[in-house]
């Protein structure tokens, strides 16, 4: 899952949703000095991780790709998640996508004194930039694998995943439809399964 996502399955408070972001940035970080609800999105980050990438959706989605490419699967598939998340935001959420993501940028810009500071600078550009709702266009999906494959040190076919996605769609979007309720339950239950 990508950070939308995670903020979005995250416990509901805006310690929790950025410990949600955290588990990405983790690494270093002293747990013991994080205050609790911050600690608790950072292991439900962790368990949303685990379980998603075990699901059977998911695997079958990343056999979509082509060998070249199925290194980085899970994570074009993590972002992409967030594009079909917003796609069809109705059918998992009360609220209205906008109103959560200016929820979620604020949370950030009031907590940045529990973040260790490569997280700062990211989430500084994720606000900015809008990167939550830069995600609801497809093209916007593949301007951001491409950074990503930009940023990976060694010679590899990641750029361009973005045909394969769309060649792919319809099949990627069912998986996802069938495996996000599932997730949901998941997120909810969590730390009781």
């Amino acid at each position: 899952m990508n950070h939308l996502a995670h903020t979005f399955l995250a416990p509901d408070s805006p310690e929790a949703r950025v410990g949600s972001i955290l588990g990405d940035f983790s690494r270093g970080v002293d747990w013991a000095a994080l205050p609790p609800p911050v600690l608790e999105g950072v292991r439900h980050h962790l368990a949303v991780d685990v379980f998603t990438d075990k699901h059977p959706e998911v695997l079958a989605s990343k056999q979509l790709f082509s060998k070249e490419r199925r290194r980085f699967a899970g994570v074009a598939l993590d972002i992409l998640y967030d594009h079909f998340l917003l796609r069809h935001w109705c059918r998992f959420a009360d609220c209205e996508s906008g109103e959560f993501v200016q929820t979620v940028y604020q949370e950030l810009q009031r907590h940045e004194q529990v973040m260790p500071p490569a997280m700062v600078k990211v989430t500084r550009r994720m606000v900015e930039h809008d990167w939550f709702g830069a995600y609801q266009d497809l093209d916007n999906i593949g301007f951001a694998l491409d950074r990503v494959a930009g940023r990976i040190r060694f010679p590899n076919q990641f750029t361009g995943i973005i045909d394969e996605i769309r060649d792919n769609e319809p099949e990627l979007e069912a998986n996802f439809l069938t495996f996000f309720p599932e997730l949901q339950t998941f997120a909810r239950q969590f730390p009781n399964v």
